[in-house]
Parts: structure tokens; C-alpha cells; sequence
């Protein structure tokens, strides 16, 4: 996220981007036919200063990163537009050779996932979308489970699976999902769908040139294909579907739609990773990623500690980070010639740093790694990887060792890492909140909001005002929302008012809003004459309780809505607000 500098240089940098993206999609090589944007990521370090979290860099990934469904019929078509750039017809592309080097056990623990899924419209959140089917791909691992990608079971309906080989579905139960890190873990309770079955083994990261192979369920036919090609790059990429910045390992072997959530194999049988994105490019060609076992080990490890009550999900400091490889920028802030490091620029309120450390301190080490004035640290050699990678692979609740220069002088700090929420949510989980007060809709503003309402340009055409809170807004307490006035219904209290759209609110009765609840409560709550709602730039509506009394149900009953409130108000990935959210960034679905 690109936090510093002057206006202008951001708005340039941010313009060069977005322009660049239209000829350069990234997509997740998941289910094939038809293009979905993804919700909310960041791209590679083009950023001058490529180690903030969240913001610029997650937003312009989301015109550069897409993900594929393979449906059918009128629920392909209206997903969107089909493949460009380099695309081509999909074939199977799979070599013999490289099927003869994997023993029957190995290919027969790849299976077909197929899943109906029903998301909910964002612009009216009272009702949900048309349900639509897909199909991906997924492995067995140890103890009777399945690993597949997040996006190939999101807003599941019923999800099934079939072993290679075979023609029987069996329906399958999501165990667990996480967004962050596009995984997921299903089961099959049925005990003979098991029968036979080897589970994969999880190997080590590989290295560059090591030889993989790719095993799935592509478009372009049923049965199982197999691609193969080498490791071509190792570096922290963006994950599309979660918006995040974790380890993504780059192949060449052939990704095609309906591949994801499906393995990566090394010559010795052992998984490698989970195929889950593509880049789409005119001038690039096989250019696939999956994701790596030390990404995959800290799902499974979370998933452990979901049934423990630990939290759970990937770490993060709470810094917004700047690149020191200035010389004047260095020698302003005390720093030796054999000094290095990164610049604090902002801090989360809500984080434990918020608390130890300050703003322009310079991060010098990361958990006893020195970190270079770039924001990388040495990997392996010839590698370099950004110094988030040292903060992912740790756990939620454990404390990190940090070295930090303030004022010129050394220091070491110990930070409890936790999972922080972003002000303007990345993806929701449950039906969106909403609240309808004598015709006035108001929601909570979340990026796939923002994608319903202004469609596949929402990058271009959204409101500034609204695009400066999800580029810089930071939670100021746990648990604030961004509480807009999404429209108006028409009724004879709401006269005058049918013009306000998309305004987020300020205040009520001149208490400021910090949630969807908090606004139900002082609404419930007022003995006032009137109600009024100041919004952003002084936008004031008043409402008199009178007509609220009067006009309310009116309006439910005249517009179809079964309520004039939902029943969840959190949007927050770590809301445990129902059985379905069981931790930051991971959830287990009720069964």
C-alpha cells in the first residue's frame, strides 16, 4: 500500500497501474469459463514502497488479479466475460511420460470437487444471487480429509466429490476455509468413498528449476489431466481471492481453469503446493502459482488450534512500512552507514505495537533476521524474499523479536502478533448487514460492495471519499465499520432524499457511528422528535419518528423486504457471530 509521498506521485503511480491492468489480468486458474474479479489484493512490489500492508497495493491487485469459474448456461454467462490475452483453447496438455511417473495410488488421491454456490447481493442485502455450479479440484491428505482451494467451495450451497475413475458423487462437508491463504478442508463422512485411498504426502518448498507436476480436473474435458513444468520463482505474491501477501510459488507448467485446489507434484510423489492463479497476459504464456507447503502446514496448523479455541490466522505486526534507500532519508533519521532497515510509517490502533513502538522508528530485524533497506531479507542463496514472510509463517498470540533504531539509538522490542481487521473488509462471510429506517437503506461498506454497486470498472468509478477510507482507513477501535447510506426507497417521508447514494454516515442526533448496531441502537432508542443523519461533506437527512412509525412497514411490505434490520452485524472475518466464523481468517462452516 503506498501511504507516503505527495498526492500527485500517488495518484500517477496509481494511474500507471490501473492502466497497466488492463492489458495485464492476473486470474485464479480455478474453475474456468468465466471471469470474476476477486475481492481486494495487492500486487507485486511495483509500489516505491512495496512493504505496506493493505490499501493501494491490494487495490490495484484487484484490477490485476482475477479468478476463473467453470459453470454452465445462464450462470457462466453471467459471471462475466470469457478469457483473454494469452489464453487459448484449453486441451489436456498432460504428457504420458509424466503420467507413467506417478503410481495409480497418487493419482487416484486427486478427485473432482463440484460445488453450488449462492452469494448474496451486496447492493440489496436482503436478498442472495442465483445459484450457480462449478467445478475445481482437490487432494486427499491425512486423516480423511481433502485440501482444495478456498474459492472453489465460497457461498457453498452442497459440494460434492468423485474419485478418479469413477462415476458416484459423494457429498462432502467443508471443515474449515480460509480466505487469506485461498485453502480449504473438506470430508466425506461416507465411509467407503475412502476405501483404497493414499493420503498425499506434504513435501518441503522446492527450488528454482526443481521439476513439478500438475494434477487435476482442467475445462477441456472430464477425466484427469497432468501438465508439467519447473519452478520458476519464489517470492511473496498476492493472493487474489484473499487479499493477502503470503509466499506463492511461480510454475510453467500449463494451469488451466478447473485445476485449482489441485496438487503440484515433485518427482518423488510429494506435494509441492496447490495450484490456485494464473497471470493472463498477451505476451506471457504458462505463467501458473500455487500455493507452498509452509502456507498449506499453517492452515492445517490453524485448523488444529481452531479445535484447541486458540486464535487463529496469519500474524501481522501492524505497521505501515517505507523503504530507506534514500541516502538523505537515512542520514536524517540517525542511521550508520552499516546500518539497514525500513521505515515505521503508520501504526494500527487496534495492534499490540500501537503501544511499543512509534512512527518513525526504522525496523532493523525481524525475529533476529536482518532486514535490508529494501524490506527484503536473505532466504536461501541467490533468494530474497520481503521480511512479511517472517511474520506469516508465525501464529496468532506468539511474540516476535524485533530490532528498531529510535532516535539513533538500538532497542529491541518483543510484539505479540495479532490478526487486525481492515476498516473496509476484503470479503464477508454471512449475508451483508443492513438497516431500513422509513426508506433509508443503510449497509456496511466492504470491498465486494464496492465491486456490486460499480462493476468491473469499481476501481475507476468509485467515490474518492469512499476509496480514501479502503486505501487508508484504519480501524481507530475493534470493531468499527464504515456505516454508509447505500440508497434511498421511495415513500412520502423520503421525499427530496431520492438523490443520496453511497454517503457514508457521520453521526445520529449528533453521536458519532462507529457500526451498523450502534445506529439500530440509537434509532431504537431515540425520544426525540427527530431523526437526523448527518453524512460525509455536511449532508444532513432528517426523518421525523412520527413518519418512521408510520411509513416503515409500508415501505418493507411496498419494496419486498421480510425485515427492516438483519440479524448479523459484523462483518469482521473474525466475528464470532455465528458457527460459521471460528476465528481470524479461517471459519468452519455449521454442518
Amino acid at each position: 500500500m503506498l501511504r507516503a509521498g505527495p498526492a500527485a506521485a500517488r495518484g500517477l503511480w496509481l494511474d500507471q497501474q490501473l492502466s497497466r491492468s488492463k492489458a495485464a489480468p492476473l486470474q485464479v486458474g480455478g474453475h474456468g469459463g468465466a471471469v470474476r474479479r476477486c475481492t481486494g489484493c495487492r500486487t507485486q512490489r511495483a509500489s516505491p514502497v512495496p512493504h505496506s500492508s493493505g490499501g493501494e497495493r491490494r487495490l490495484v491487485a484487484n484490477a490485476l488479479l482475477q479468478s476463473l469459474l467453470f459453470g454452465s448456461g445462464q450462470a457462466a454467462a453471467k459471471r462475466g466475460k470469457a478469457r483473454r490475452g494469452g489464453s487459448k483453447v484449453p486441451q489436456n496438455t498432460g504428457r504420458g511420460d509424466d503420467a507413467e511417473s506417478l503410481d495409480h495410488d497418487t493419482l487416484d488421491a486427486v478427485v473432482k470437487v463440484f460445488c453450488i454456490h449462492e452469494s448474496p447481493n451486496h447492493s440489496m442485502p436482503w436478498q442472495r444471487n442465483r445459484q450457480h455450479s462449478t467445478t475445481s479440484t482437490g487432494f486427499v491428505v491425512e486423516g480423511r480429509r481433502i485440501l482444495t482451494n478456498a474459492h472453489s467451495c465460497e457461498n457453498f450451497v452442497q459440494v460434492r466429490v468423485r474419485r478418479r475413475g469413477e462415476d458416484e458423487k459423494f457429498i462432502a462437508e467443508v471443515l474449515a476455509i480460509n480466505e487469506e491463504c485461498d485453502c480449504a478442508l473438506l470430508t466425506v463422512r461416507e465411509e467407503r468413498f475412502w476405501s483404497g485411498l493414499r493420503a498425499l504426502e506434504l513435501g518441503p518448498l522446492p527450488r528454482l528449476q526443481d521439476p513439478v507436476t500438475v494434477v487435476g480436473y482442467p475445462i477441456g474435458g472430464d477425466t484427469l489431466s497432468v501438465t508439467s513444468g519447473v519452478v520458476s520463482r519464489i517470492e511473496v505474491g498476492s493472493y487474489s481471492h484473499g487479499s493477502a501477501e503470503l509466499l506463492a510459488i511461480q510454475i510453467d507448467a500449463a494451469i488451466n481453469s478447473g485445476n485449482s485446489g489441485g496438487p503440484a507434484l515433485t518427482d518423488d510423489g510429494k506435494c509441492a503446493g496447490i495450484a490456485f492463479q494464473t497471470l493472463v497476459e498477451e505476451d506471457a504464456e504458462n505463467i501458473g502459482y500455487i500455493v507452498p507447503t509452509p502456507v498449506v502446514k499453517h492452515f492445517l496448523g490453524d485448523v488444529e488450534r481452531l479445535h484447541k479455541g486458540q486464535s487463529i490466522g496469519f500474524p501481522k505486526i501492524g505497521i505501515v512500512s517505507q523503504t530507506l534507500e534514500n541516502a538523505s532519508m537515512r542520514q536524517r533519521l540517525s542511521m550508520l552507514p552499516e546500518h539497514k532497515g525500513i521505515l515505521v510509517q503508520r501504526i494500527e490502533p487496534v495492534s499490540a505495537a500501537a503501544s511499543l513502538l512509534k512512527t518513525r522508528d526504522v525496523l532493523m530485524e525481524v525475529d533476529g533476521v536482518p532486514i535490508a533497506n529494501d524490506g527484503t531479507f536473505q532466504f536461501r542463496t541467490g533468494e530474497r524474499l520481503s521480511f512479511s514472510y517472517l511474520v506469516s509463517r508465525r501464529y496468532v498470540g506468539e511474540e516476535i523479536p524485533l530490532k528498531i533504531l529510535r532516535e539513533g539509538r538500538p532497542m529491541h522490542v518483543n510484539v505479540p502478533l495479532c490478526y487486525i481487521n481492515r476498516l473496509v473488509p476484503a470479503y464477508i462471510r454471512d449475508d451483508p448487514p443492513y438497516f431500513v429506517v422509513a426508506g433509508l437503506v443503510f449497509t456496511v461498506l466492504t470491498e465486494p460492495y464496492l465491486q456490486s454497486e460499480y462493476g468491473e470498472d469499481w476501481v475507476d468509478d468509485t467515490p474518492v471519499g469512499l476509496m480514501d477510507r479502503l486505501l487508508y482507513g484504519m480501524q481507530q477501535t475493534e470493531g468499527e465499520q464504515v456505516v454508509i447510506l447505500s440508497q434511498v426507497l421511495a415513500s412520502d417521508a423520503t421525499i427530496g432524499y431520492e438523490d443520496f447514494c453511497n454517503e457514508p454516515l457521520q453521526k445520529v442526533n449528533n453521536i458519532p457511528i462507529h457500526s451498523i448496531s450502534q445506529v439500530m441502537h440509537v434509532v431504537d432508542e431515540c425520544t426525540e422528535e427527530y431523526l437526523e443523519f448527518e453524512l460525509d461533506h455536511h449532508h444532513y437527512v432528517v426523518i421525523s419518528m412520527r413518519d418512521y412509525r408510520e411509513y416503515n412497514d409500508q415501505i418493507l411490505g411496498q419494496h419486498g423486504l421480510p425485515s427492516d434490520r438483519s440479524n448479523v452485524t459484523s462483518v469482521e472475518p473474525h466475528a464470532r457471530t455465528s458457527a460459521r466464523h471460528c476465528g481470524a481468517g479461517l471459519h468452519a462452516p455449521a454442518g
